[in-house]
């Protein structure tokens, strides 16, 4: 670790630490009282915040902590110290419930945490690129080992890709004008900072815009980093594959920070929270019954004593269910 920068405790807060905790605590207490060893899985490790506060709330619980990005995995290690004794790391994405939860020797666990989007250690390492507030290599890769970065896509793509990529990823409705510009920018010469391509979309975004809607780079660099990490699509199958793998019983907290992913979020969870009975059906039969039981009414959000621990969390939206049967895709 670099000596000059500060312990990874002390540069995360974890987004409503508290409140996801007591969210997830029945689930745990239940194994724990079962006469088993409750299992968790922190499916965005990050620094390790969360975690740490499950390992000492719950002095008996393991959890299978699942990062992409290598740099995290070691800096939550070290946060956790002695407690990580109890923490099995696992680099891959968070899809990869199965293959996580076999690294611990299990098949299902007693609860699950995914907070998602681009974590405070990475938006926070100018080196990663994730930022547009300061100048640093086009990169966003949240797995340093992946091949391809934002400079590739904005290098590689079509101009119709790029468009497409800013409006549905990015939800820019300046997504066209955007577009042309980096092609013809990238004519004259390569974007391969941050900066760089802040410029090329201030020239063509007004400036009224950017008061109403923030920084006007802001939606077309979260385009780009969903498009380079494939958040969307792995958070679209996360979800079941986290349901699929719950004991009954069990507690699953999704935070999300943007509606692209509260949306996949909440189609799931709706969907695993309703009766599969066709209308009009006079019995509803036991394989049609609800697999999952909503906690949450609509999605909770951050208090303000919470925003100003940790202003990251004003935008988060909390959504959780408990599983009160056996999944359907394993009945």
């Amino acid at each position: 670790m670099d000596p000059t920068q500060p312990l990874p405790r002390d540069r995360h807060v974890p987004v409503m630490r508290d409140r996801v905790v007591d969210l997830l605590a029945p689930a745990v207490d239940a194994a724990a009282a079962a006469g088993r060893t409750p299992l968790a899985v922190d499916g965005t490790l990050g620094m390790g915040g969360h975690t740490e506060a499950f390992l000492r709330r719950f002095p008996t619980l393991r959890v299978v902590g699942i990062d992409r990005d290598p740099n995290a995995l070691a800096m939550a290690q070290e946060r956790l110290g002695p407690l990580a004794e109890r923490l099995v790391p696992f680099h891959g994405t968070y899809d990869q419930v199965p293959e996580a939860l076999a690294a611990a020797g299990a098949e299902r666990m007693d609860a699950a945490l995914y907070d998602l989007g681009v974590s405070s250690y990475q938006l926070d390492a100018r080196e990663r690129g994730f930022a547009y507030s300061y100048d640093a290599p086009l990169d966003m890769r949240m797995d340093t080992t992946a091949p391809v970065t934002a400079a590739d896509l904005v290098a590689e793509l079509d101009e119709q890709s790029l468009r497409r990529i800013i409006r549905r990823d990015g939800e820019d409705r300046f997504a066209g004008p955007i577009a042309r510009a980096i092609v013809r920018a990238r004519e004259e010469e390569p974007i391969l900072t941050t900066g760089r391509l802040v410029d090329v979309i201030r020239a063509v975004v007004p400036v009224s815009a950017g008061n109403k809607g923030g920084h006007p780079a802001k939606r077309t660099f979260q385009a780009l980093r969903i498009a380079v990490n494939e958040e969307l699509d792995i958070l679209d199958a996360a979800v079941p594959a986290v349901l699929d793998a719950l004991e009954v019983g069990g507690r699953l907290v999704v935070m999300s920070y943007h509606s692209l992913e509260d949306r996949i979020a909440k189609r799931h969870l709706q969907e695993w929270a309703a009766s599969t009975a066709p209308p009009g059906f006079p019995v509803e039969l036991p394989e049609h019954r609800p697999v999952v039981k909503v906690l949450t009414r609509g999605t909770e959000k951050p208090t303000e004593e919470e925003i100003e621990e940790n202003r990251r969390a004003s935008s988060a939206k909390v959504r959780a269910v408990e599983k009160i049967r056996t999944s359907r895709t394993t009945a």
